[in-house]
């Protein structure tokens, strides 16, 4: 059962380790007349060592909110913290050393180098940082996503999931404060995604890992310890322990008020 965002801090308890926040967010694209509100003023908080998914109809501004929270856009008002580090005012140079020290990023795309192997992938963030792995933290991660016997192997020669865990690994590699995954299931086949799913629960269960995802699939969403509903640019509502039938039926509501909207006959005054 669903709860009201405002009555339960987005799911985060009072007393909960925050890994990233954000306070009166609004991000708005273009000027004057022509200005779309993606992000009305959001106020937010995720909770370290959880699995947090964002969920909310095309256009809610889901994947701008990630953004945002993960430095990768600016934004327009408010203010935003990774930790205890407000980036919301940091200039680039900060935001790519944060981004690249304190951050994990998972895209639809696998944005992995074809002429390196699967290993020069996975290691490539920390190597541009002219940082040595932790070997013992990178060899569980590559054990636990199952990649020992593809660590030679160019992304050309691995499958859409084997690929997908590769671009996993990446982001594991670093042992970052928080993995940023968008839509990370969209390029690939229901099994190859179940599989990444899974490993994002591990990396959660087993490995301490904190992890926001932006999805539309609610059985990917299933697999959240909380999910947060977006509506034209606010946070509407948060599903503690979801079900993939709890979010679908979720989500159905969305659809029948925008139905409505659209069919509503329009008032002359």
């Amino acid at each position: 059962m669903s709860t009201p965002a405002a009555d339960t801090a987005y799911g985060v308890a009072e007393d909960a380790e925050i890994a990233a926040r954000a306070s009166a967010l609004t991000k708005a694209y273009g000027s004057g007349d022509t200005a779309v509100l993606a992000l009305d003023a959001v106020d937010v908080a995720i909770g370290r060592g959880r699995f947090t998914a964002v969920m909310g109809p095309s256009g809610s501004g889901k994947s701008t909110l990630m953004h945002c929270l993960a430095g990768l856009d600016t934004v327009s008002a408010g203010r935003v913290w990774l930790g205890e580090t407000e980036i919301t005012g940091l200039n680039e140079r900060e935001l790519t050393r944060l981004r690249r020290d304190r951050i994990g990023f998972m895209f639809q795309s696998f944005n992995l180098l074809p002429t390196l192997s699967a290993a020069e992938n996975i290691t490539l963030p920390l190597d541009i940082a002219g940082r040595k792995p932790d070997r013992e933290w990178l060899e569980r991660v590559i054990g636990t996503l199952g990649l020992g016997d593809r660590l030679k192997h160019r992304p050309a020669e691995l499958s859409g999931g084997q690929q997908q865990r590769v671009a996993c690994a990446r982001a594991l590699a670093s042992r970052p404060e928080l993995i940023f995954a968008d839509e990370p299931t969209g390029n690939l086949d229901s099994r190859s995604g179940l599989d990444v799913l899974r490993f994002l629960r591990e990396a959660v269960d087993e490995l301490d890992q904190t992890v926001v995802m932006v999805t539309h699939d609610p059985g990917a969403a299933a697999h959240s310890d909380l999910v947060l509903f977006l509506a034209d640019g606010r946070i509407v509502d948060a599903m503690p322990q979801p079900t993939a039938e709890t979010v679908l039926e979720r989500m159905k509501r969305f659809d029948t008020i925008a139905t409505s909207a659209t069919s509503a006959p329009s008032r002359k005054s």
